[in-house]
C-alpha cells in the first residue's frame, strides 16, 4: 500500500512538472514584432485567400510573418486589403516551417 501511494505521488509530481514546463515553453515563444502589415493576396500575390502578412526588416532583409486567420487577425484585415498597408506592432507566437514564418496573433496595435 505504501508503494502504491508513493508511486501515485511520484506520478502526480511528474504531471505537475510537465504542465509547468509546457507553460514556460509556450511563454518563451511569445514575440512582439513591428512592421508593415499588408494583404498576402492583394498586395504580395503569395496567398490564395486574403491573409494579413507583417513585413519586418531583419538583418538587411524583409522577413514576412504570415498571420494565422483568427479573430484578432480578421478584425484588422479590412484596413490592408486591396493594396493598402499599415504600420503595426503584433504580439503572438511564431512557428516556422519550410522557411516560412507563421505568427498566431494575440494582439495587433496599429501605429499612428
Amino acid at each position: 500500500m505504501k508503494k502504491l501511494k508513493l508511486t501515485l505521488a511520484l506520478l502526480a509530481g511528474l504531471a505537475v512538472a510537465s504542465v509547468a514546463s509546457t507553460a514556460l515553453a509556450d511563454d518563451s515563444k511569445a514575440v512582439t514584432i513591428t512592421g508593415t502589415m499588408v494583404c498576402g493576396k492583394c498586395t504580395l500575390h503569395e496567398t490564395e485567400k486574403c491573409q494579413n502578412v507583417v513585413q519586418v526588416p531583419e538583418d538587411g532583409k524583409t522577413v514576412n510573418y504570415y498571420l494565422v486567420q483568427n479573430d484578432t487577425s480578421k478584425a484588422e484585415h479590412g484596413a490592408v486589403c486591396h493594396g493598402d498597408s499599415e504600420k503595426v506592432t503584433v504580439t503572438g507566437t511564431v512557428t516556422e516551417a519550410d522557411g516560412k514564418k507563421t505568427l498566431t496573433p494575440s494582439k495587433i496595435e496599429v501605429q499612428k
